[in-house]
């Protein structure tokens, strides 16, 4: 299923990303490499179903630094769009971040990318004036990121 998922995305958004379709494609596209791609120790990898069939991706991942967690692969099939899975991938990777201790959610976007600016900002994300690695085609994207509170047991 996240096979299919991240092709359907790297395919509908190849400039939302900072892997490419062909990447994961021919010799990219082994079962060691998709598992390599699920086994990150320490993260959560998710997929939203809408009336039964698999809509959309995301993953949390450990970030750079200590109490850190990276927002990644975010992705919402065309179909699922505008019916809140979106909303609902970010808050579900937040709380698991945040249940895990982490004191900053953060993420990268490519700064034309106004639809996921908007979503990522409904929740309180912000623009933080750094930009990622250059990617494959020499663009760096923004990163945005969120001061996670405690949450009191």
């Amino acid at each position: 299923m996240w096979r299919r998922l991240r092709l359907a995305a790297l395919a509908d958004a190849p400039d939302a990303f900072g892997s490419r379709l062909a990447d994961w494609q021919g010799d990219g596209d082994t079962e060691e490499r998709w598992r390599a791609r699920l086994s990150i120790p320490g993260s959560l990898d998710l997929v939203a179903v809408v009336d039964g069939e698999s809509a959309g991706m995301a993953s949390g991942v450990p970030g750079p630094g200590a109490g850190v967690v990276e927002l990644i692969s975010l992705w919402v099939g065309p179909g699922a769009r505008g019916r809140g899975v979106g909303d609902r991938l970010v808050r579900a990777v937040e709380d698991w971040a945040r249940r895990g201790g982490a004191e900053v959610l953060r993420l990268e976007v490519a700064p034309d990318n106004a639809r996921a600016i908007a979503l990522y900002r409904r929740h309180g994300l912000e623009d933080t004036g750094r930009r990622g690695e250059a990617r494959p085609d020499g663009r760096r994207e923004h990163v945005m990121a969120k001061r996670l509170a405690r949450r009191e047991p």
